[in-house]
């Protein structure tokens, strides 16, 4: 993970730092927005950026917006007001962290845009031949294109595969296809050439140049719109790419792996997908599993977490009882590792001993976590219909729109924010259901934040 810091953070600079260290990130100094926008134009660019209160929050998002440089920007300031928070919010900055830093909260920030130091556990069977074939296909130069269900794990594989690969001391970029607006994407791939759009004042780096000599990630590429696509095959395929705005290619030495949580073959017929792409992506495939189809893997990945949040919480010790540990096993987790790890830091945190019991074990909005009595296919089809029949209250004069929207935002709230989730249950593309809950954000309609649900009334 790599980190921008701007500004002297009110000379808590080398404290912020070192904990950042601490968490495995590679941080970078600038000591004020314009030398920022320089080295993120430059190819050195960052995972997150954090910047001082006092700087100028509203030129950088701005700048970053109008040149096409897509990272979250985090506010951090010493004895900062309410107000001064709000109006760094306000200005752009996804988050605020008050300083002097507290190493929990700066270790929270960073595992929001990272998964660097997870480590891929594997005690099923199952998992442990699909590690293997990992290891066989890791030290050749093939594209791999990594599938499974939302949560199983598919960024831990592939860090895996370049930490395995010839390529380990190259860098690892990583793309989310599904989180970048369309019009940004190409930019953030590509880069581009000073003055190929209005806002582009100088050139920058794409995302490939940065993964020069090593592995590009791209995630979730079923979301890339199909225009976008034939420019990404050519790249591929000829190992040179052409910013945008530019006159001449440039080639490019690097490996892909790819990710998707749908089926490529059902996006190829529909004419969402292309399939001379995905049959240059798709020379390895490693298909990862539910969290369901590898039950030797629960207890270990589960006992992982515990220890893992025991120590970021500063507990000596937490461990599950043998009724947790049973539940643990008992349960759907149709979220897969992403659900079983938050309920694990919930656990950690709701045990009033060192043994975690059943008890502790809760679901987000606070109910026991239940021991699965219907398969997975059936329980999806509950909740789906759940969703649905929430959504669905549709009155007379309402328009089609505002039928849509009602349904899409009780699916949201249903699935406690999950885009994904929600995107799967309505049917849609997650890259749909962003664009239909921007629209709803800026006609200001509440929307679920991620691990909420709309405010009553």
């Amino acid at each position: 993970m790599r980190v921008l810091i701007i500004g002297n953070l009110a000379g808590q600079l080398s404290t912020a730092t070192k904990m950042a260290f601490d968490k495995g990130a590679k941080v970078l100094h600038a000591h004020d927005a314009a030398t920022a926008l320089e080295l993120l134009r430059t190819g050195r660019g960052a995972d997150i950026v954090m910047i001082d209160v006092h700087e100028d929050i509203t030129g950088l998002v701005n700048a970053m917006r109008q040149e096409r440089i897509v990272a979250p920007v985090v506010a951090c300031g010493v004895n900062v007001t309410p107000d001064m928070a709000a109006r760094a919010i306000r200005a752009g900055a996804r988050e605020f962290i008050p300083l002097p830093p507290d190493p929990e909260l700066i270790a929270a920030v960073l595992a929001a845009v990272a998964d660097d130091d997870r480590p891929l556990i594997a005690n099923d069977p199952v998992m442990l031949e699909l590690r293997a074939l990992a290891d066989q296909i890791a030290p050749s130069e093939a594209s791999v294109l990594i599938t499974g269900e939302s949560g199983v794990g598919k960024e831990v594989m592939a860090r895996y595969v370049h930490k395995k690969s010839k390529r380990a001391d190259k860098p690892f970029i990583s793309v989310n296809c599904a989180a970048i607006p369309e019009n940004l994407l190409e930019s953030e791939l590509f880069g581009h050439e000073k003055g190929a759009f209005t806002g582009a004042v100088a050139r920058r780096i794409g995302k490939f140049e940065e993964a020069d000599g090593g592995t590009l990630l791209l995630d979730e590429i079923s979301e890339m719109d199909i225009r976008l696509q034939a420019k990404l095959l050519r790249a591929i395929q000829e190992r040179e790419i052409d910013r945008v705005g530019g006159s001449k290619p440039v080639k490019v030495d690097i490996r892909i792996i790819a990710t998707s949580n749908r089926i490529l073959q059902e996006a190829v017929i529909r004419g969402e997908f292309r399939k001379d792409l995905l049959y240059r992506l798709n020379v390895m495939n490693l298909h990862i599993p539910p969290l369901r189809e590898r039950p030797r893997d629960l207890q270990a990945l589960a006992d992982y977490f515990v220890n893992k949040y025991a120590i970021a919480n500063g507990f000596l010790h937490r461990r599950l009882s043998d009724a947790a540990s049973e539940r643990v096993q008992s349960a759907a987790w149709l979220g897969n590792v992403r659900e079983l790890e938050n309920a694990m830091h919930r656990a950690v945190i709701l045990a009033r001993s060192e043994e975690i019991s059943v008890d502790d074990l809760r679901t987000p909005d606070g109910r026991p976590v239940q021991a699965n009595t219907l398969d997975a296919t059936a329980e999806r089809a509950v909740n789906a219909a759940e969703a649905a029949i929430k959504g669905a209250t549709i009155r007379v004069g309402q328009t089609v729109a505002e039928v849509e929207q009602d349904l899409i935002l009780s699916t949201l709230d249903h699935c406690l924010g999950n885009r994904t989730h929600a995107a799967n249950i309505l049917g849609i593309s997650i890259r749909t259901l962003r664009n239909k809950l921007a629209a709803y954000k800026d006609a200001g309609i509440d929307v679920a934040a991620p691990g909420e649900i709309r405010a009553a009334g």
